[in-house]
């Protein structure tokens, strides 16, 4: 950051008073910008044996697999996002669950947040951010060309949490690929 977003005037990164972060601080009009992790929510879609996938459309990871997930949009729940980003990506229409894995990503600044929900109907297609859409069962999942590594994590605790009878809370912290 620059500028600030109040009256324009050149920002410094400074500890402000009260404080224990740098934080983006506008000297004319005293201004403090908190730049604060980006919540990411989304649903693994079940329908029978098999769960709904959406081939991107976008970067980053472009033509890779995920679930339907974006970023949350001020004014609404996690709910409401996670209903929202599965209707724009798969046009599907789903009933939430309860939420099942929460992932931080502190080096990027996320925080993912993702529900169990039920498709209520095969209506479903691409939407605008998606190539594709599609039903996998486990023995189909494209493991190795999935977009993200919460997808991954999370694919792989619903598989054996499904294997076991019985539905866990999943939380854990994603961390960077080492350049070794």
């Amino acid at each position: 950051m620059k500028f600030c977003s109040s009256c324009g005037a050149p920002v410094t990164l400074k500890v402000p008073a009260g404080d224990t972060l740098p934080r983006h601080v506008c000297e004319a009009c005293n201004t403090i910008h908190y730049q604060n992790p980006k919540m990411v929510v989304g649903c693994i879609v079940e329908w029978e044996d098999s769960v709904l996938l959406c081939r991107r459309a976008i970067e980053p990871r472009y033509g890779l697999w995920t679930v339907p997930a974006g970023f949350m949009e001020n004014g609404e729940t996690t709910v409401q996002g996670a209903v929202r980003e599965t209707l724009e990506e798969a046009h599907a229409q789903i009933e939430i669950g309860p939420l099942y894995a929460l992932y931080n990503i502190p080096h990027i600044n996320q925080v993912y947040i993702l529900f169990r929900a039920r498709l209520l109907s095969l209506d479903f297609k691409a939407g605008a951010e998606t190539l594709e859409t599609r039903l996998f069962p486990e023995s189909e999942i494209p493991w190795e060309q999935l977009a993200f590594a919460t997808v991954r994590n999370t694919l792989t605790h619903y598989y054996s949490d499904r294997r076991q009878g019985q539905f866990n809370f999943h939380m854990g912290t994603i961390e960077p690929v080492s350049s070794r």
